[in-house]
């Protein structure tokens, strides 16, 4: 499968996995996913290794994707002045009078 995207997925029930196992096979090591079906019902898809792997790879947390891009960000010499970035976002008027 190339970069997550499936190419049309062949279907089989289960009484005709065993005659086309070769077939099957051959389809998923292309990079075909295969659906398995009883009685007209999706019961099981069979997928590539790589295609696999690629899908119970844990994803990482938003703390870990931070770290990652500070490193990435360091190691590529970028640097990055809070000033500049945030120099207008805050609106610096006193706002409004509150009595206690």
């Amino acid at each position: 499968m190339d970069g997550g995207k499936s190419v049309m997925s062949q279907q089989y029930s289960i009484d005709q996995v065993p005659r086309n196992l070769d077939k099957i096979f051959q389809k998923v090591e292309q990079g075909e996913s295969v659906q398995i079906t009883r009685k007209g019902e999706q019961v099981a898809v069979i997928v590539s290794a790589a295609e696999y792997e690629r899908l119970i790879r844990r994803k990482p947390g938003f703390w870990e994707s931070m770290e990652q891009f500070r490193e990435e960000m360091i190691e590529e010499g970028t640097e990055i002045n809070p000033d500049e970035v945030w120099h207008d976002v805050r609106d610096n008027s006193p706002g409004r009078q509150v009595i206690l």
